[in-house]
């Protein structure tokens, strides 16, 4: 449609009139101003008619007042597209003090093309804290004014103006059931902002909040005032008939490319067709969300549909939130416990504790099937206070039973610290069931403490007060944050099982475990590898000082009936001894590849022989017997080439402490132990091979007298040959 134009006789005719009016038309779903009078340019405050024009045509409700544009824009709108008369009351900034306006106009046709003719009356200022008379006009108007932005407050959101969630579920049903009527298809979009967290970062909250409003105007112009909503954030809803909706999806996509200056992002919208049944708002609505949840990777605008394989998640979604009552009450959920092994003895010494849902209808549900739900509708609380209350059975039964009690690790969600008091829940299950604090873990993964980083550092830190120990969970899966290690001690690392998955492939993942160890070591922070599958991964994490290893080379996660069978038949792995953790705990903190010698100006030499190093071990003296505990490659080559017994059976036993083969090895050691000070020795074999060691003991177990030491050989007068040997 062409813009319609006065003649210029005409035109100057409409513009002297003193009265304030003025001529719009409707073109391409945008109000065009036509014509506008000097009544209207004088009672708006505007210095002349060029200004006027300029502001009508770019920023035309620049001066209402912000709870009052969405209100009249999509008045305006309702009026250029239905045989409607236009009657609107709204607040207008006039030399820097509100205005109560009327507006009032009609259509009219000047050959063939209707025009908007609207008449704006001044009814005064605005002020809701004067009195005025009860039967002023200026008074009634005042009282319908607060009476409609008391309704906007209630009903729609207080940024953009567009209707609150629960009042266009209300708005949407109608419009449905309107659409249908009238044998239209309808369909409700789910929109959500590529990347805002990024954009907030590098422009401001305040810009944020700029293109939030200047996209809800987008949507009006779209799809009209009541036709949307803001629900949170920078997340939208429309709904809308199924004409042509890709082609005003991609125009939508390109005007939303220039928004706010050109400082924009690209958006991503869900559609759920109403062809696929017959739902309510509230329905349609979370399916879109789930149709624009699909692709959260893709950095430009896009849209995709909800389909059956959604339906069927849908269904399976709504089946999990209907029942996870009931599948409690009735123990659907089984708790599985994967054991977790002390590096420097093989022993059992935690358990992490795993949900699995045994369903009567549905089999069998892994955790990825039902957690996520229960995570986005904000029940997961009830898993894990459930999960909470069988580990503090399970314990019950074992010390029954006879069997050490290892702590428990208990994983929570970031919703269970929005629905509840979780610190305060858990303290109340584990009183009441008389079991220490520090026998129940508290697993945190990385990503939810950076959600709103204050908030869960205090969190943390009321469950260390009470004595519950804390592990960072999935360290490396993403994009991890040395600030969340410098400002909240955790117990213990928990490292992601990827490093596991390419240790076979990529020699760079045995280096950033290395040095992810040695951080933590650093930072005195216990370390777990998840993942462990292979013989050759338990040797290298021992090796670089992981001091736990969780994975199916040790077991699968069982439920207790298994564990306790196990102690039954003598096939269990054997729980640790609790008076002795911290004893093996300090061997195993100590990497065997501190001490690396390289020295090369060659990188890719360096790369490759990041791992040889000096022979190191930490071997275990008590009065009758020598016993390697953990050793390095080195060490092992040294060994097999010096030491072919010792080598093959790990320990070595003699008559006295202070003569035989060794003494002058033992006479040092003992002096280490008496000392608490390093020592370094030259050691002969009978063959004239020289051995430069240095001895230190680094710790005592006090339930077997046995001490721990850890032994380095700095030299070998024979160097070729063991060069030759680690090549």
């Amino acid at each position: 449609m062409d813009q319609y134009k006065y003649n210029d006789k005409e035109l100057a005719f409409i513009e002297s009139s003193n009265l304030s009016f003025a001529i719009y038309q409707f073109i391409n779903k945008r109000v065009v101003t036509i014509a506008l009078t000097q009544g209207f340019c004088t009672q708006c405050g505007f210095k002349n008619l060029a200004e006027a024009y300029y502001v009508m045509d770019n920023n035309m409700y620049r001066d209402a007042h912000p709870d009052d544009i969405a209100r009249i824009a999509d008045a305006a709108i309702q009026f250029a597209t239905n045989d409607t008369n236009y009657n609107v009351l709204y607040r207008s900034k006039i030399a820097g003090e509100y205005h109560i306006i009327h507006a009032r106009g009609e259509h009219i046709y000047k050959e063939n093309t209707r025009l908007a003719l609207i008449w704006y009356f001044d009814e005064g200022k605005y002020n809701d804290q004067e009195s005025i008379s009860i039967d002023s006009p200026k008074k009634l108007y005042s009282n319908l004014v607060n009476e409609i932005n008391l309704f906007h407050k209630t009903n729609y959101d207080y940024l953009t103006g567009l209707p609150s969630m629960m009042y266009f579920f209300e708005l949407a049903e109608a419009g449905y059931s309107k659409m249908i009527k009238l044998g239209e298809n309808p369909v409700m979009l789910f929109f959500d902002f590529i990347c805002m967290k990024y954009f907030n970062n590098k422009y401001g909250f305040t810009e944020g909040n700029n293109l939030i409003k200047a996209f809800a105007q987008l949507l009006i112009k779209f799809f009209s005032l009541e036709n949307c909503c803001r629900f949170g954030m920078d997340r939208f809803c429309a709904y809308t008939n199924d004409k042509d909706i890709e082609k005003r999806l991609w125009d939508l996509f390109s005007e939303t490319e220039n928004l706010n200056n050109g400082k924009s992002l690209p958006v991503r919208v869900g559609i759920y067709n109403g062809n696929m049944g017959g739902v309510g708002a509230s329905f349609a609505c979370d399916r879109a969300k789930i149709a624009c949840d699909i692709n959260r990777s893709a950095y430009a605008s896009h849209f995709n549909y909800f389909d059956e394989d959604m339906l069927q998640y849908d269904q399976d979604r709504l089946y999990i939130i209907n029942n996870i009552d009931r599948a409690i009450e009735e123990h659907w959920i089984k708790v599985y416990y994967q054991p977790i092994i002390r590096a420097s003895n093989d022993m059992v010494c935690d358990e992490e504790a795993l949900s699995r849902w045994i369903d009567p209808q549905k089999g069998f549900l892994t955790p990825d099937k039902f957690i996520p739900i229960l995570e986005e509708s904000n029940l997961i609380y009830k898993l894990d206070l459930y999960v909470t209350e069988q580990i503090l059975e399970k314990m019950q039964k074992q010390a029954n039973k006879g069997l050490y009690i290892v702590p428990i690790s208990v994983n929570l969600s970031r919703s269970d610290f929005d629905t509840c008091d979780i610190v305060s829940e858990i303290q109340k299950r584990v009183d009441k069931f008389g079991i220490s604090h520090d026998k129940l873990t508290i697993e945190i993964t990385e990503s939810i403490i950076g959600s709103d980083f204050n908030y869960m550092k205090s969190q943390i830190e009321r469950f260390m007060a009470l004595g519950f120990k804390i592990w960072m969970d999935d360290f490396g899966s993403g994009y991890s944050s040395m600030n969340v290690l410098q400002d909240i001690h955790f117990n213990l690392m928990k490292i992601d099982m990827k490093f596991m998955q390419q240790f076979y492939t990529n020699e760079k993942s045995k280096i950033i475990l290395t040095e992810l160890i040695r951080l933590a070591q650093g930072l005195e922070i216990e370390t777990i590898v998840e993942g462990v599958e292979t013989e050759e991964q338990v040797a290298f994490l021992k090796e670089i000082g992981c001091t736990k290893l969780q994975g199916f080379y040790y077991c699968r996660p069982i439920p207790p009936e298994q564990i306790f069978e196990r102690y039954e038949n003598g096939t269990q792995i054997g729980f640790e001894n609790p008076a002795e953790s911290e004893y093996y705990a300090s061997l195993g903190r100590i990497s065997l590849y501190d001490l690396s010698v390289i020295s090369t100006n060659n990188s890719k030499e360096m790369f490759h022989n990041y791992f040889n190093t000096l022979p190191m071990t930490i071997l275990e003296l008590n009065e009758t017997e020598l016993k390697i505990i953990r050793s390095n490659k080195s060490y092992r080559v040294f060994l097999k080439k010096y030491f072919q017994p010792f080598h093959k059976e790990k320990k070595q036993r003699f008559h006295s402490r202070l003569s035989g083969n060794g003494e002058t090895f033992l006479q040092a050691m003992e002096k280490a132990k008496e000392t608490d000070r390093p020592i370094i020795i030259n050691e002969s074999l009978h063959n004239g091979t020289k051995f430069h060691v240095y001895i230190r003991k680094i710790a005592v177990n006090n339930i077997t007298n046995v001490t721990a030491f850890v032994v380095v050989v700095l030299g070998i007068s024979e160097t070729s040959v063991i060069e030759s040997e680690l090549n």
